[in-house]
């Protein structure tokens, strides 16, 4: 599969995730998210850049959506529900997030 995007040919697995993480960009996400039918705000981008951190900062961590609750507690000074990431994030916050963050696919099983 491929995006394309600004007169280029993105490259994307089956899945839509980036074959090659340096393609990412916030317009690259903005359009992903769009596609998707997503408008991003503060709160999505609170997210993205959290899963963005957690992967290039701590060892390629992709945290789950329990892990995603924590953190966004910590940086909205409330917690937020698991459905409040779901209406974020529809195909669930830590696939779709790292989807749109540019990450690659989690191979992790099971659970939120």
């Amino acid at each position: 599969m491929a995006i394309e995007f600004n007169g280029k040919t993105i490259e994307t697995n089956e899945k839509g995730y980036l074959e090659n993480l340096d393609d990412w960009s916030e317009e690259l996400a903005n359009a992903m998210a769009s596609a998707e039918g997503i408008e991003l705000g503060e709160k999505h981008w609170d997210v993205i850049n959290f899963l963005r951190e957690e992967y290039f900062e701590n060892h390629q961590n992709q945290p789950n959506t329990r892990a995603i609750i924590k953190a966004m507690t910590a940086k909205w000074g409330s917690k937020p529900s698991q459905k409040d990431l779901y209406d974020l994030f529809p195909h669930d916050p830590s696939k779709q997030g790292a989807r749109i963050a540019g990450l690659p696919e989690s191979r992790r099983k099971g659970g939120y």
